[in-house]
């Protein structure tokens, strides 16, 4: 009997040391190989020593004396306590129905307007009679394959039809410019920033414990520094940005300011030898499409520069794509995380610190001037302005020509053809033959000036082989043009009768009555409405033979 207790105490000593070790399948093993050492009544001492149950011990001798391979894991394949989605088959079916969204869910889940966290889940599925922890709810969600999630800023909006013409039109406009060594930039207004000790999004390294103490809200207070807007001009050829932050309004003078201060201390010294600028912008804002004051501007600042200023605006709902978004602002968002602009210089001098490995360099200044908001512009000046719309959505391409300045030595303007010679009477056109003559007289210059530059254009402003003035002259003499322009205006006849009055197509009779209309209008003349309207070709000679003026037998075409 001693020898008996001694042994039952050597085994629980050794249990007790090495039982920690083992895995459950391991500690029946174990004492099953004792048992079988022990011989007869070894079950029970084995049992009695490790304080398991007799059964446990009896099976791990069977397992011993089975022969078995040995397993790499601790119980046989469906061992162990089942899964609570298995006991309770109506659990997975309850966590859906909570979680699933809207449209595919129980419209009438007690969860639908609140948040869906696992514990609130857990709670709900306890109320519902399903024994449930927070724990296990959200291993349940990882194996229905739910994660979670943010929402994704996809939806853009309406999309316009030509919404991809328009990507593709700004992408060659920006590869010719490019090619012929002419600048290209990215314009837009970051959005306004509060300055002073306000939270700033993100976070940055600072020794534990120590966060930067800000405000705990963001409602202006005293001591604050008011509102700043950044304008950015991102140089696509240099792989540089500059940035005009301004402590007054987002105006369209304020956007133009921007870019005439990037062109006076980089543009000129950049590209010596420009003849263009091209400009993409956004749809809507300080340099929208739609607003007027940008365009005056535009115009002030070609005839500054003398450059021939083109603007490409990216179709409503996709200003992200434009480039300054992700190439320029992105660097000054991620250089200021966690940063409290506490200060103007705080602001300028953290976004003239952003930088990439690939090379980008951002030069900010400060701004202080005053730009009033809500400048009127009147349809006479928008009409006026030297603007010419492109074939290709002319509302959102669109170029400004450098105002047109008279040609040294521009020959005076050549007579109508002998066809169109009886057109110049005061009965069609509302003036004494002399007046007619020193109005087409006074738009010679700017009429030569505007032909130069669209040669220009079509040679790609390589260097002409001919004297100005020289070369084949027009096909239509201005002072034809300048009658085509009279009868649309003053008389309304049609620009298909025009056309065929002068022997040419529809297209460029429309396209020489626009370039007149705006030299007219810049040399501030404007042609008077007649009491009566002409609809067609015979209702104007019937009108010439009525006021006595002697018609050509037959009209040729002009030439």
């Amino acid at each position: 009997m001693g020898d008996l207790v001694v042994t039952r105490e050597m085994l629980a000593a050794k249990f007790g040391s090495i039982f920690p070790h083992l895995d459950e399948r391991q500690r029946r093993l174990l004492a099953g190989a004792e048992a079988r050492a022990l011989g007869h009544g070894g079950i029970r001492l084995v049992a009695a020593a490790a304080g398991l149950a007799e059964a446990t011990v009896s099976a791990g001798a069977r397992e011993l004396e089975s022969g078995e391979e040995p397993l790499d894991r601790a119980r046989r394949p469906g061992g162990g306590r089942k899964k609570l989605a298995e006991t309770d088959p109506g659990l997975v079916p309850a966590l859906l129905a909570l979680v699933e969204p809207e449209e595919r869910g129980d419209p009438e889940s007690p969860l639908r307007w609140t948040g869906k966290g696992v514990r609130a889940l857990a709670g709900e599925l306890r109320r519902q009679g399903h024994q449930v922890s927070a724990e296990t709810v959200h291993q349940l969600l990882k194996a229905q394959g739910f994660s979670l999630q943010a929402n994704a800023k996809v939806i853009e909006g309406k999309q316009h039809p030509d919404r991809d013409g328009q990507f593709r039109y700004i992408s060659e406009q920006a590869r010719a410019h490019l090619a012929a060594g002419d600048p290209v930039i990215s314009v837009d207004a970051k959005k306004k920033e509060q300055v002073g000790q306000y939270a700033s999004p993100g976070r940055t390294w600072r020794p534990q414990g120590d966060p930067v103490r800000v405000r705990d809200h963001d409602f202006p207070g005293p001591g604050g520094g008011g509102k700043v807007t950044p304008y950015g001009i991102y140089d696509l050829a240099a792989d540089a940005g500059w940035v005009n932050v301004g402590t007054d309004r987002d105006t369209a003078a304020f956007a133009i300011e921007s870019i005439r201060r990037w062109w006076q201390a980089r543009g000129r010294a950049d590209y010596p030898a420009a003849r263009r600028l091209l400009i993409t912008a956004d749809a809507g804002g300080s340099n929208g499409y739609r607003t007027r004051a940008w365009k005056t501007g535009l115009a002030g600042l070609a005839r500054e520069t003398g450059l021939e200023i083109t603007c490409c605006h990216f179709p409503p709902g996709t200003s992200k794509w434009n480039k300054i978004e992700h190439r320029l602002f992105s660097r000054i968002t991620m250089n200021w995380r966690g940063r409290p602009l506490a200060s103007h210089e705080v602001i300028v001098n953290s976004i003239a610190a952003a930088a990439t490995r690939t090379g980008l360099k951002v030069h900010a200044e400060l701004d202080d001037g005053t730009y009033p908001a809500k400048v009127k512009v009147s349809n006479a000046e928008l009409d006026a302005l030297p603007a010419v719309a492109h074939y290709w959505h002319g509302e959102w391409n669109y170029t400004l020509l450098p105002a047109p300045a008279a040609l040294p030595g521009t020959p005076p303007p050549a007579p109508p053809p002998p066809d169109l010679a009886w057109l110049i009477h005061p009965a069609i056109t509302g003036m004494t033959g002399p007046a007619f003559d020193a109005l087409a007289a006074s738009l010679a210059g700017p009429a030569a000036a505007l032909r130069e530059a669209a040669l220009d254009r079509r040679r790609g402003y390589r260097p002409r082989r001919q004297a100005p003035g020289t070369g084949r002259r027009p096909r239509i003499t201005l002072a034809a043009k300048l009658l085509a322009v009279i009868l649309r205006d003053r008389h309304h006849l049609p620009c298909r009768a025009i056309a065929a009055l002068l022997g040419i197509r529809h297209e460029l009779a429309s396209r020489y009555t626009a370039s007149i209309r705006r030299l007219l209008h810049q040399a501030g003349h404007v042609i008077q409405p007649a009491p009566h309207q002409i609809a067609t070709l015979e209702d104007l000679r019937r009108h010439a033979t009525a006021h006595g003026i002697q018609i050509p037998a037959k009209i040729k075409p002009a030439c």
